[in-house]
């Protein structure tokens, strides 16, 4: 059975960073407005004191179509979860960023177990058969690389890597038939 790595945040879930920011501003921001999106918050002691009282992805959707495809994709590959859940400019955020990681994933994805969920910063220590993520410098490890479309990675050129755009992309590309 091949691996499958997959990213969570702007792969599986936008979370709810874009409505903390817009609540912060006070205007409502649109995905692309500027790639650090932290670079329109004047007061960012503000925004962090925001990001230690919310749960960062309680209520948040799953990208249209994940839950479905992800699904057939566990019957299919040893899927796992890679991702991310340090902030650079805060760590002390770091530790309830995971654990609201952890509960999103355990809700929204029964189907796959815990013990295949990978909190790391640098995948690139990682190999697997497939990647699926929205930056390409996480993908390095894997012999197929899939960038999923994201606002910030829209004039990214690709090398080796296949622009995806929707979870049905994925669905045709990995699960199809012979």
């Amino acid at each position: 059975m091949k691996t499958l790595m997959i990213d969570m945040d702007n792969v599986i879930t936008d979370g709810n960073v874009l409505k903390i920011i817009s609540d912060e501003i006070g205007r409502e921001i649109k995905v692309g407005d500027t790639f650090y999106l932290q670079n329109l918050i004047e007061n960012k002691q503000s925004f962090w004191n925001k990001l230690r009282k919310n749960a960062l992805y309680e209520g948040a959707p799953l990208i249209k179509d994940a839950y479905e495809v992800l699904k057939k994709l566990n019957e299919e590959y040893d899927i796992y979860i890679v991702t991310s859940y340090l902030w650079d400019q805060e760590h002390d955020i770091s530790a309830s960023n995971l654990k609201y990681k952890y509960e999103y994933l355990q809700e929204n994805l029964p189907f796959i177990p815990a013990s295949k969920y990978i909190f790391t910063t640098n995948k690139t220590l990682l190999n697997f058969d497939i990647a699926i993520d929205d930056r390409k410098k996480n993908l390095q490890g894997a012999k197929e690389k899939y960038l999923f479309s994201a606002w910030h990675n829209y004039n990214d050129e690709l090398t080796d890597e296949i622009r995806v755009s929707s979870w049905k992309e994925i669905e045709d590309i990995l699960l199809k038939k012979e």
